[in-house]
């Protein structure tokens, strides 16, 4: 069985189109791809003059790079937002904000290969039009929401979770809408959200250990009690069960949790 080494410093995992394995080299400072076919490892390290002690790349977007070859990631050490060309290996930077900076923590791409990227610093959902480069910012509802980790939908609407606000929000990337839905037990803080193919969307609970399933068309939020300290940050679903099975993993012990409803 292949047991590939990741590289040092690895953090966030994603997948492209292809199935393979994109992850952002925290503390190396540029991006990893782990190709399935050939079970080899491409890196593209940053430039020196973008590099340095301070500089994190935590989050990469990879999943629409075949629209134009370039790759999404952010820099949680400068608070920009990167563009990595996979054949030339160039990387082009996107300063949003002036210095002193928000918190850039999230970025992800639609399938034009735009990005939008959340604000955690404050409370704005951003975008950057991929063939113009147009920076746009869009307020939350709730002030100092500190939008977190979050996903695009087949539809268009961006999930992500309102990790201050107590909230899962919503952002309609067509009519530029926001819609939010407070948890149901205080100070649960939501860190991040994913929808399914029945058109639900799954977070959790950061400090409240509790699985949050919403129907976006009634607002009714059902929550699911976890058996240990689990701290939930990413989530994830499986759409090839029936019904969908829910998977989280425990940042205070070595385990995975799999949540299978009922219904």
């Amino acid at each position: 069985m292949l047991k590939p080494k990741l590289p040092t410093g690895s953090l966030a995992i994603r997948f492209d189109e292809d199935e393979n394995i994109w992850l952002g080299m925290q503390f190396q400072g540029g991006v990893a791809k782990f190709d399935k076919k050939s079970e080899k490892f491409q890196t593209w390290s940053l430039p020196s003059e973008l590099n340095g002690d301070h500089v994190q790349i935590n989050q990469v977007s990879p999943e629409h790079h075949k629209v134009d070859g370039k790759v999404w990631l952010q820099d949680a050490g400068t608070y920009t937002v990167l563009r990595l060309d996979e054949k030339s290996g160039k990387y082009e930077v996107f300063e949003p904000f002036k210095i002193p900076r928000p918190n850039i923590y999230d970025v992800i791409s639609d399938a034009q290969n735009n990005v939008y990227f959340t604000v955690f610093g404050r409370g704005d959902i951003g975008h950057i039009d991929a063939k113009t480069g147009k920076m746009t910012t869009y307020p939350t509802p709730t002030p100092a929401s500190a939008p977190r980790r979050g996903m695009i939908d087949s539809q268009g609407r961006l999930w992500f979770g309102e990790n201050s606000a107590n909230r899962i929000g919503m952002f309609d990337t067509r009519t530029e809408r926001f819609k939010e839905w407070l948890a149901p037990n205080a100070e649960s803080w939501p860190y991040d959200v994913t929808a399914d193919k029945n058109g639900e969307a799954w977070s959790g609970d950061e400090f409240s250990d509790r699985v949050l399933r919403l129907n976006p068309e009634t607002g009714e939020i059902v929550e699911y009690l976890l058996p240990r300290f689990t701290n939930v940050r990413r989530v994830f679903v499986d759409n090839s069960t029936k019904p969908v099975t829910f998977w989280v993993g425990n940042n205070h012990s070595a385990s995975i949790i799999k949540l299978e409803p009922l219904d």
